[in-house]
């Protein structure tokens, strides 16, 4: 029973369950940048469909199964291993890393207007305050893309646009 490399079922035997996949833990202030680093580490792992859901758990008399399971409970180690204790302890008992991926999108990643104006509003207070105009523009976009990834703005869909979408957004705002 070799897997096969390029299989999601495969595991590298340098994966162990208690490995940290992003640079800090999942807390209350930091689940945007913390599930896109961990979204690309699953990517590059070939395991993001156990999350997404789109590797649905086989029956229990599939020849996947004990495959599926291993792989779910490695994923489950790594995304406990990066969340803070408390996050952690409200997790434990989801049954399939799916589950619990789904759970920290419900109560971490919502569309979310209030943070989208806490934000906005830390923009406008924003001073360069002897940075350099690097490290000003580095932070000023880091707040852009944590906007952008609590409320998306809504894109065009048209061929051929010719309805401003993006325009008309920036000047209302």
């Amino acid at each position: 029973n070799i897997i096969d490399h390029n299989s999601p079922y495969y595991l590298h035997p340098s994966d162990y369950p208690r490995q940290m996949q992003v640079n800090d833990a999942l807390s209350d202030k930091n689940y945007a940048d913390w599930v896109q680093e961990m979204e690309n580490f699953l990517f590059a792992k070939n395991k993001i469909g156990f999350v997404d859901g789109s590797i649905e758990k086989p029956d229990k008399s599939s020849k996947d199964y004990m495959a599926w399971m291993r792989v779910d409970a490695m994923i489950k180690g790594w995304l406990t291993t990066a969340m803070e204790k408390e996050i952690r302890s409200s997790v434990k008992y989801a049954s399939t890393a799916s589950e619990m991926w789904l759970d920290l999108r419900e109560r971490f990643g919502k569309e979310s207007a209030p943070r989208a104006y806490e934000l906005k509003k830390k923009i406008a207070a924003s001073h360069q305050d002897g940075n350099t105009v690097s490290a000003y523009y580095t932070k000023l976009r880091s707040l852009g893309d944590e906007i952008q990834s609590v409320f998306p703005m809504p894109r065009c869909t048209c061929n051929g646009c010719t309805c401003d979408i993006g325009k008309r957004l920036v000047e209302h705002h």
